[in-house]
């Protein structure tokens, strides 16, 4: 017998905000935000999603939505979900919770999305000092494929993943996240080159009740004021997952989460429809809203038998990510190399996000000498199927990073 169709868990309807919809959406980490919907291990269910904005940046040539958007409300997310094994009986702390993507895309009838440079006071990106102002490109959808009016001559396929997959951390987690995070803000290394050339941004995002959606949790109530107080911003990726923007979790992916609470509580949102290695522009995937198909499957205290604690507890530890076999085919690539001395020539030790920002404004120079301004290669290089490399972290004092540009997505290359 054929399988049934995905079950529809979380409906999206874009007229909507995302507080009113039927399956009210959440953006913040938190134990306590309770489950809008719960699936079974191995049925196939679908979830549908706004983009990270909720339909804040819109399709037109203007970046003014951009320089303005509010980015306390990052990430509108759906679920969370509570995830039960055939019997009933709930994920447990200590389970893996292995999440398989079985089919993905944009939602009918919004195949498009954008891509954009956060303005300075805004937020900034990467290269904040060498790009302060917002700017956008939107892009359009034709079956795998995308093109931009802003930035013309390219078309590539998308590989269309979910920028943000997690579990609900448990409150001594999210504790031991409020505690770190809030010590580097207080003590962090503001010296370092990296952090005066992002002055703009902060080390961290800590806990704020601006802009805070809590899902079922009525806005106001001392619950809600409680709960907003403490519960994590969604910006990181972190050990429950989240936001670690893995371009290759495709179709095929497989996500092995671990399980902090009763029920896991999976929260899925962000979705892109291409991205390049380290998303550079912060704003920097091509930004849609989509579906995902999934199947999970609970593996009983798999947390201790699969994942290596890297601190002081057994609940540090990251998730396992395998890699489906959906994904665009390159055989030519320009690759450009970056080493840790920024361009001042100051020399930094091993550092590879210096090497990775050398090799990214290498590769900027570089392109806009073929008719392109230097912001439509920054925005272009954030969403496109670029690779990044860490090709070199151990001969000091210069860590080496690569990025590498397929040739195939542009019209012409001289």
């Amino acid at each position: 017998m054929a399988p049934p169709t995905p079950r529809l868990v979380i409906p999206i309807d874009l007229k909507k905000k995302p507080w009113q919809q039927k399956l009210p959406l959440h953006n913040r980490w938190h134990p306590e935000i309770p489950p809008v919907t719960e699936i079974k291990t191995g049925e196939m269910f679908r979830i549908e999603m706004v983009d990270w904005t909720a339909g804040s940046i819109q399709d037109n040539n203007s970046a003014i939505d951009v320089k303005t958007v509010d980015l306390s409300t990052v990430h509108y997310l759906s679920g969370p979900i509570r995830v039960v094994d055939t019997d009933g009986n709930p994920a447990e702390p200590g389970d893996l919770l292995a999440v398989e993507i079985c089919n993905l895309g944009p939602l009918p009838g919004d195949e498009w999305g954008f891509t954009a440079i956060f303005d300075r006071e805004n937020g900034g990106g990467f290269l904040t000092d060498h790009f302060p102002r917002a700017t956008k490109a939107i892009w359009y959808f034709e079956g795998i494929y995308a093109y931009s009016p802003h930035i013309p001559g390219v078309r590539f396929p998308g590989l269309i993943h979910p920028g943000i997959i997690g579990t609900a951390p448990s409150k001594e987690l999210l504790n031991i996240w409020n505690e770190r995070e809030r010590k580097l803000e207080e003590t962090g290394p503001r010296s370092l080159k990296l952090c005066e050339v992002l002055h703009s941004r902060p080390l961290a995002n800590l806990p704020s009740t601006k802009g805070c959606i809590l899902g079922k949790i009525q806005d106001g109530t001392p619950e809600w004021i409680r709960i907003a107080n403490e519960a994590a911003r969604t910006i990181p990726g972190r050990e429950n997952g989240g936001n670690c923007d893995i371009k290759n979790l495709s179709r095929g992916s497989k996500i092995y989460l671990p399980v902090f609470v009763e029920g896991a509580n999976l929260s899925t949102g962000d979705m892109h429809f291409s991205q390049g290695d380290g998303e550079v522009s912060f704003c920097g995937a091509i930004e849609m809203s989509g579906f995902l198909e999934l199947k999970c499957e609970i593996i009983r205290n798999g947390m201790k038998e699969y994942l290596t604690p890297m601190g002081p507890t057994s609940l540090h530890v990251n998730p396992i990510f395998e890699i489906g076999p959906m994904e665009p085919r390159f055989s030519e690539w320009l690759v450009f190399e970056g080493i840790s001395v920024d361009e001042s020539g100051q020399q930094h030790y091993l550092d590879a996000s210096v090497a990775y920002k050398r090799a990214v404004l290498n590769a900027i120079d570089y392109l806009s000498k073929f008719g392109y301004s230097k912001e439509q290669v920054y925005l272009l290089l954030s969403c496109c199927p670029c690779e990044g490399r860490i090709s070199g972290i151990v001969d000091a004092p210069n860590a080496v990073a690569t990025l590498a540009i397929p040739t195939a997505i542009f019209d012409q290359m001289g």
